[in-house]
């Protein structure tokens, strides 16, 4: 083609209308875009352009394949090397193509919010309290593009965009690849993870900002919404927990049976075998009280010895009078019916 065809042809008229593209804005017109380049007729952009940059945005200029400089919000007259027309006229011999080619990107730094975050497996950790445990956990994290050039150098490149869904899964194994060494690092037991999720989630957020900052990312917040363990080790710490609230054993033991007194005199038998039966009980409470203090390694009171319990004395016949009287529940001394304390060891006696 020669330059009288080019000059009549369609060629001329877009030589001459991408002379006057000299303002560079973007406005974002739909969500999770993070970078965008300028599209520019030719990849060519006039000495003298306005380069307009919004707020949430910044904005990058590569000039000749190298990144020049970067722009935050504002307005910028962007000086080059590149005047295209008289560039052009010294290159018709190149189709009026210049061989100098700059771009603009801009980059969405706005908050990526609602991100979120959970271990597909558990995740073994060593714990003070209950040595090593696994833990499942999930929750939502944010943060934005805060370094375009190290962005646009290691992820997004040259392309013409590049969206927060293609790095979504790459920032989601970061977080799941370091929360055993968050979780380590923490020093926070178990137990008291779950009281202190907030305080969790700002140092996990503190071991992860390193790895996001290598992407040009800054991580903004970390929220751990929910923490537990596997189903086996859930009821095992239930069952502590319920001990815990029993507390001593042995004073639990004497209410239950001081409250089963009563039932026990009205059934076939009478108040004669509960003198064995507290004997049995109080034995069994103690017994119970050490083998918990051993399993769970909590220091237990010591607990004075139990003496055995005589046998309440049933008369062999009915004597005269003996509707009048009853046996205490703690000592079995033959005391009045109508008494609510016993005369001999002072304990307070049920209705009967």
């Amino acid at each position: 083609m020669g330059i009288n065809d080019f000059l009549k042809g369609s060629g001329f008229k877009d030589f001459v209308k991408k002379q006057f593209i000299d303002v560079l804005q973007y406005v974002e017109n739909e969500d999770g875009v993070l970078a965008y380049r300028f599209p520019m007729m030719d990849m060519e952009i006039q000495n003298g352009a306005s380069l307009t940059v919004r707020e949430s945005q910044m904005a990058a200029f590569v000039n000749e394949g190298r990144m020049a400089d970067t722009f935050g919000p504002g307005t910028y007259k962007v000086t080059t090397q590149n005047i295209p027309l008289l560039t052009n006229l010294m290159n018709w011999d190149k189709m009026f193509e210049s061989p100098f080619k700059s771009d603009v990107y801009f980059f969405s730094t706005r908050q990526q919010l609602n991100q979120k975050w959970g271990t597909p497996n558990p995740i073994t950790i060593r714990d003070r309290e209950f040595g090593a445990v696994r833990v499942r956990g999930n929750g939502v994290y944010a943060w934005h593009l805060a370094d375009p050039r190290t962005f646009h150098q290691k992820v997004s490149g040259t392309r013409e965009s590049y969206r927060v869904a293609e790095i979504e899964g790459q920032l989601r194994d970061v977080v799941i690849s370091h929360m055993a060494d968050a979780f380590a690092q923490s020093q926070i037991p178990f137990l008291d993870m779950i009281a202190n999720q907030v305080e969790l989630g700002a140092q996990i957020l503190n071991a992860l900002q390193p790895s996001f900052n290598e992407l040009g990312l800054q991580l903004d917040t970390f929220v751990v919404r929910e923490l537990s363990l596997p189903e086996e080790l859930q009821k095992r710490l239930d069952e502590r927990i319920s001990m815990n609230m029993i507390g001593d054993m042995g004073r639990y033991t004497q209410f239950q049976v001081a409250q089963s007194i009563p039932i026990a005199a009205a059934n076939e038998g009478g108040i004669a075998g509960i003198g064995a039966g507290l004997s049995a009980g109080f034995g069994m409470a103690q017994a119970m009280t050490g083998a918990m203090a051993q399993a769970y390694q909590a220091p237990a009171a010591p607990q004075p010895p139990v003496p055995p319990m005589a046998a309440p004395v049933v008369a062999a016949a009915p004597v005269a009078g003996a509707g009048d009287t009853k046996f205490c529940f703690n000592c079995g001394t033959k005391i009045p019916r109508a008494a609510k304390f016993c005369g001999e060891c002072g304990s307070s006696q049920p209705a009967v």
